[in-house]
């Protein structure tokens, strides 16, 4: 595996691809602490310095579901203060929306119908952001109803003039900083390694994990409860985290093969079919989409509590028990990401189409009549996976939580962040199709892969892909700017202190 980390700087296609997506990553990092214009960014600060030195382990609670998206924009109150989170939403509305609308199914279908319906999925983004974007605003004038500013307000004001001349630049800002994400990511996906979305998504989970190392150094190490109890905990931790990220890779690359047979046909002095073919059928077919489903349906009751009945005892206990992570919010996580798994797979595994086109092929299943009987065979086959993978997906929801129960952590710990959830299934998701997308390019060039022994499945995929890397002089004037950025850094944080 070194000498496949050796061999991807041997390769200046895949070297420049690489050089590339990491200078739009440092310029998404850089871009989340550039606080909105308007907000006092001494405040955010001393409060986050409060609330760090007041309990190192409790991190964030709802601040540590939206680090996935915005990597923390939103509690520094940064132009990426929406993340990637509006195209995200708008991506879940356009899929179900062409698996439900006909119009959209066959525009999918048809040549150039991907660009249309991507076109679409853009307009909404803006439309959301815009949406989202107004309720930001909002809530920074008024940040002690913000569950993850509470107490904000003794450190002074963090909007001084909440003007709706700042409400309207503080919209534009936001909208802005949506749409340049969205254009890095696809900056990333057509000139970089891997996808632009998923890998800004994991970027933002990986900037917490410092802050998450130090806070379990503190609990389990030198803080207050620290003993060699805690200590061997923490190791133990360590392990169950290994075996939980294990887990994790075997279940997203787990599938069910099912033999295709084709017909023989002979065209001309040439022989075609004949062979047999596989049918990869994915145990969780449908990835983080349904807790990423769950979560979103799940925060809008609490935000319908604060708006309308802000005063009610009922209405206060409520919001407590969703927000704060309470044994209801799991029970009704649970249920809603096992029964959107079956949803999803519902609406994009189409079994009468794929034994269509079997038939049409001339290709058929062993033993199983084609046509409706091949669909039937399918359907009940794709059924039983997503059984087993919605099942592997409610544990890996509320892992986090019984792991915080057993070592004496609070559910909104941004320690247990890590053991399960959207982050871990995402992460585990996207480093795999890096390293697919980096091992083709190793394979083009006659270099050994990652695994000399065996494969990561599916790195064949992108063999015929045309080179599409990002011109040296993009990337070279890329990192210059980068370099004055960070000297200029530098520099103000030295004259500071």
């Amino acid at each position: 595996m070194i000498s496949a980390f050796k061999n991807t700087w041997k390769i200046p296609e895949l070297r420049d691809r690489i050089l590339f997506t990491l200078a739009l990553i440092v310029i998404i990092r850089l871009g989340v602490h550039l606080t909105l214009p308007g907000v006092d960014s001494s405040v955010i600060a001393k409060y986050l310095d409060f609330k760090q030195n007041e309990d190192p382990a409790a991190g964030g609670g709802i601040a540590a579901l939206l680090t996935v998206f915005s990597g923390g924009g939103l509690q520094q109150a940064g132009i990426f203060a929406l993340g990637i989170m509006p195209y995200i939403s708008a991506s879940i509305m356009v899929q179900l929306m062409t698996a439900v609308v006909p119009k959209l199914s066959r525009l999918a279908r048809e040549d150039g119908g991907r660009q249309k319906i991507t076109q679409y999925t853009r307009y909404i983004t803006i439309v959301i952001a815009v949406v989202q974007g107004f309720f930001v605003a909002k809530s920074l004038t008024n940040p002690e109803n913000i569950p993850y500013m509470k107490g904000i307000s003794q450190f002074g004001h963090l909007v001084p003039d909440p003007s709706i001349l700042w409400m309207a630049m503080t919209v534009i800002t936001i909208v802005a900083g949506t749409v340049l994400l969205l254009w890095i990511a696809d900056q990333i996906t057509e000139k970089g390694i891997g996808n632009g979305t998923s890998i800004i998504i994991t970027v933002n989970i990986i900037s917490s994990l410092p802050g998450a190392l130090i806070q379990a150094w503190h609990f389990f190490v030198s803080g207050k409860e620290a003993n060699v109890f805690n200590s061997l905990m923490m190791v133990v931790m360590i392990v169950l985290l290994l075996v939980v990220i294990a887990s994790t890779i075997a279940i997203t690359q787990a599938q069910r093969r099912i033999a295709v047979q084709y017909a023989k046909r002979v065209v001309g002095r040439k022989q075609f079919g004949g062979q047999t073919q596989y049918l990869p059928l994915k145990v969780n077919y449908a990835g983080v989409m349904p807790i990423i489903f769950a979560t979103a349906v799940l925060s809008l009751p609490p935000m319908m509590l604060q708006w309308f009945f802000p005063n009610q005892g009922w209405a206060t206990k409520i919001y407590g028990e969703l927000v704060g992570g309470g044994t209801w919010y799991y029970i009704l996580g649970g249920i809603g990401i096992f029964l959107f798994s079956y949803f999803w797979v519902a609406m994009m595994f189409q079994p009468s189409q794929i034994a269509e086109d079997l038939k049409r092929n001339g290709g058929y299943i062993p033993g199983v009549r084609p046509g409706k009987p091949t669909a039937d065979f399918l359907d009940f086959t794709m059924t039983r996976l997503t059984f087993a993978g919605a099942i592997f997906m409610v544990i890996l929801f509320i892992l986090p939580v019984l792991t915080g129960h057993v070592v004496g952590l609070p559910p909104s710990s941004l320690i247990l962040h890590f053991f399960g959830g959207t982050s871990l299934l995402i992460m585990v998701g996207v480093v795999l199709d890096v390293m697919r997308q980096v091992e083709t390019q190793l394979l083009q060039k006659h270099y050994d892969g990652f695994l000399r022994k065996g494969k990561v499945k599916g790195r064949y995929d992108r063999l015929n892909q045309n080179s599409g890397a990002a011109p040296k002089n993009a990337i070279i004037y890329l990192w210059v700017v980068i370099a004055i950025l960070v000297v200029i850094g530098v520099t103000a944080w030295v004259y500071k202190h």
